[in-house]
């Protein structure tokens, strides 16, 4: 894609400064950009950047004033990280082109699949999937038996979506996602032994919602483990049994849900954050990397840390003292002796 930045300009309803010709081809980091690129300025600790890249159109904010020559054009916009959005969308061509269903897949012939519906080679789509329009079902991915796929779905290499899962509209599942393995559910015996508890619920994800690769969402032991609208996982996620994460929640790398626990909407998870079962977390509420929450969060709006979690500052303030911990017994051992 070639594109003139006056014509950028009136798709990101900006303004332009310099060559309203100039053309570019490709997006780029600010520090590492070529003729013929586009990048963007957002940090101030990047400025310096700004007077030196070699990108033919740098996009910068409308309250920007320069204080060295600019030598790229530059586009003022009103939100450069939402303009950044829209350019890497339009940039990107991965689902571009003609949408054709291998021969080498295996399609049950009660399946339905909508229209424009791209098919990759050792697809499996079992009996009853059905699959709306403008999908992109890409190679070595499995649909079980009478899971259902809305319209404008990505699902990416290797994904696996077990029986009677639900998908939303425009949801992205990365390479190697489960959806729908059984929850970990065992009786214990009197021999010591676990018997199996059987899992006959589903996953629903609601629409907008993107899976991150490597991350598994368990299958509810009863009724539906359900993942609203407009969530966003990273990867390596586990998200266990009849877990519900709420509209617009944000979670990172390798974090775990423990069965039953129910996430609030617009939350922020950082990495590696661990979740009892059966607790509630209220909305909007952050927890920073590393956490232990070990039990419910009931403040909308409360930053926690720690493990078990506190809220952020008073973990910041016990910090502080036990890190001091090893010179304090040293100090009592002192005293101790100076009084023998």
């Amino acid at each position: 894609m070639q594109i003139s930045a006056n014509k950028l300009s009136q798709l990101l309803n900006g303004t332009v400064e310099g060559d309203p010709d100039v053309l570019v081809s490709k997006p780029s980091k600010i520090e590492e950009a070529t003729k013929g690129s586009i990048c963007f300025f957002a940090n101030p600790k990047y400025e310096h950047y700004v007077y030196s890249t070699e990108a033919s159109i740098i996009l910068v904010s409308n309250d920007f004033q320069p204080s060295q020559p600019v030598k790229a054009t530059m586009i003022r916009v009103e939100d450069v990280y939402k303009s950044v959005s829209f350019l890497l969308e339009s940039f990107d061509q991965k689902n571009n082109g003609q949408a054709e269903i291998s021969a080498q897949s295996a399609i049950h012939p009660s399946a339905k699949l909508g229209e424009n519906v791209a098919v990759g080679p050792f697809v499996v789509i079992e009996e009853g999937a059905e699959i709306g329009d403008n999908c992109s079902i890409q190679a070595q991915v499995f649909i079980g038996k009478n899971a259902k796929i809305g319209n404008g779905v990505i699902v990416e290499p290797g994904a696996k979506i077990y029986h009677e899962c639900v998908i939303g509209n425009h949801c992205i599942l990365h390479a190697n996602v489960v959806i729908g393995s059984d929850g970990f559910g065992f009786a214990p015996e009197e021999d010591g032994t676990f018997k199996k508890i059987a899992q006959i619920g589903n996953v629903i994800l609601e629409d907008y919602v993107e899976v991150g690769s490597n991350t598994t969402i368990d299958r509810a032991t009863m009724g539906s483990t359900i993942i609203r609208q407009g969530v966003k996982l990273d990867n390596l996620i586990m998200i266990a049994h009849n877990v519900e994460v709420g509209k617009n929640t944000v979670i990172a790398a390798q974090s775990g849900i423990a069965g039953s626990t129910k996430i609030g909407e617009s939350c922020m998870i950082g990495g590696q954050v661990g979740f009892v079962g059966h607790i509630t977390v209220a909305d909007k509420v952050k927890v920073q990397a590393g956490t232990g929450v070990s039990r419910s969060v009931k403040e909308v709006g409360a930053t926690i840390y720690g493990y078990p979690h506190l809220p952020y500052f008073d973990y910041l303030r016990s910090y502080n003292i036990f890190k001091k911990l090893p010179q304090l017994a040293k100090d009592v051992d002192m005293l101790k002796k100076d009084r023998t």
